[in-house]
């Protein structure tokens, strides 16, 4: 793989949509794989072949139409399970089986009443199994976050040997710090056999708001594939965010890591997904929200005007976003009335503006924001004429 490329791995399709409510229909997901495939991701999971008809019929119709990036389909360790992802993956142009189990102490005990000699045994039949049907085998150890490192070391160093050719490290259930899951990509990176013949990949969820926190110290400490989704959609609090893990990377190009996506089709990506499975984007929400790229403080208003880099990291044309936005409120100061009115038409000197403004200024605190109908009425109930 290319030194300092970080793939990303797109699992909308899977994780996302096991999203309460967010069921996608056979054609949506056409559709958005279709995006995702034009937006740059390396691999797509497609879903989880065996837990339905449909779910099968629509990882078989993605692999079909996928042209640039592997498909991938989840199995547990079962061999029914992988057989049937295999089946459904048979037209992939680059199919990976994504297949694994639980490595910690508690799904070990409670979910599997096993040992672990026992959970390594299973790690590696269900690998060797696939490998039987694909060359590119995904291994995921369940609940990696809370395994105890030298046994991770153990499962992955086996599953390696057996052919996987990616080792996905999630933190399932979002406990990790930072620190703690780079420390253990590191370790894992330091003590896995056979590493160099792997891929390490992180797959954080958000339950503690650290998922894309956790990916990026992941990245930094060796990992070099993030799994993801649009808007950050998924389980409970959902998943590492794709807009957010491409965006870092960057914008620090001192880390020396980059993707491949095209970042200008990011807000447009972020509508379709957003509109397709009926689920709202936080207007906050970093790099796709609404207000993203919006100002409403008179005092980052003026500095956005004069120089948009005061207080914009990121220019809004490189996610796909027109343009920012001034917003206009009782915060807002001269300056940005002054710009909003010239947008629409009005050139006004400084007198203009002082009247205009007390103007502006009983209306913003009567209206959560004051639009362009607002200030036209403003001027023109002034008599105050377009400047040419």
């Amino acid at each position: 793989m290319e030194k300092g490329k970080v793939q990303i791995f797109d699992t909308t399709l899977r994780d996302g949509e096991q999203v309460p409510g967010c069921k996608l229909n056979k054609e949506q997901k056409i559709i958005i794989a279709k995006r995702l495939d034009e937006l740059g991701v390396d691999v797509i999971e497609a879903g989880f072949p065996i837990s339905s008809p449909g779910d099968f019929e629509a990882v078989e119709a993605i692999a079909k139409i996928v042209k640039n990036a592997t498909v991938c389909g989840l199995t547990r360790a079962v061999e029914k399970d992988i057989e049937v992802a295999a089946q459904a993956l048979k037209y992939a142009k680059k199919p990976r089986i994504h297949t694994g189990i639980g490595t910690s102490d508690s799904h070990i005990k409670y979910k599997f009443n096993a040992s672990k000699d026992e959970i390594i045994e299973r790690a590696v039949k269900a690998v060797s199994f696939a490998k039987k049907f694909v060359d590119d085998v995904e291994f995921y150890a369940e609940d990696a976050g809370r395994t105890d490192n030298a046994f991770l070391a153990q499962v992955c160093s086996e599953v390696v040997a057996a052919g996987a050719t990616v080792l996905n490290i999630p933190d399932t259930t979002g406990y990790c710090l930072p620190e703690e899951y780079g420390a253990k990509i590191k370790y894992l990176t330091e003590h896995v056999r056979g590493i160099e013949k792997a891929i390490l990949s992180c797959h954080c969820h958000n339950d503690l708001g650290l998922a894309t926190a956790n990916s990026i110290a992941g990245v930094m400490n060796g990992a070099r594939q993030v799994e993801c989704t649009i808007n950050g959609i998924g389980e409970r609090a959902g998943n590492t965010s794709l807009e957010e893990v491409v965006m870092i990377l960057r914008q620090h190009p001192t880390l020396g890591l980059d993707t491949n996506i095209n970042s200008k089709l990011l807000n447009e990506m972020s509508h379709l997904v957003s509109e397709s499975m009926g689920m709202l984007v936080q207007p906050n929400k970093a790099i796709v929200g609404a207000n993203a790229f919006a100002h409403s403080s008179g005092i980052h208003q003026d500095g956005v005007i004069k120089n948009r880099e005061t207080y914009e990291i990121i220019n809004p044309e490189d996610v796909g976003v027109t343009e920012s936005s001034i917003i206009l409120t009782a915060r807002s100061g001269r300056a940005a009335l002054a710009y909003r009115a010239k947008k629409i038409g009005y050139e006004l000197t400084k007198l203009q503006l002082d009247v205009v403004y007390q103007e502006f200024l009983k209306i913003a605190d009567r209206k959560k924001e004051v639009v362009d109908e607002d200030v036209h009425r403003i001027i023109e109930n002034n008599k105050i004429g377009i400047v040419a």
